[in-house]
């Protein structure tokens, strides 16, 4: 993964948080603000898929249509709407 440049954001932490997260901090040797970008990550990676038009399509090959392979970039426009 192509490393970005980070964005400075502010947050307010619940003391309890705040005293985790220095916790971990001081017991890893890593900084709170990568342990927050750590959490947030592991938050985003465990959110369900959206849909994906693509993943539709499988169900094309059913539906009869003889020019799936010359129009499916239409098809996936067409499911996305």
């Amino acid at each position: 993964m192509k490393k970005l440049k980070k964005i400075p954001i502010q947050i307010y932490l619940e003391p309890e948080q705040q005293k985790i997260i220095g916790l971990l901090s001081k017991t890893s040797g890593k900084s709170r603000a990568a342990i927050i970008r750590s959490c947030i990550s592991k938050f985003i990676a465990s959110l369900p898929p959206e849909e994906d038009p693509a993943l539709k399509i499988m169900n094309l090959g059913a539906s009869g249509k003889k020019d799936i392979a010359e129009r499916h970039d239409d098809y996936l426009i067409s499911l996305g709407k």
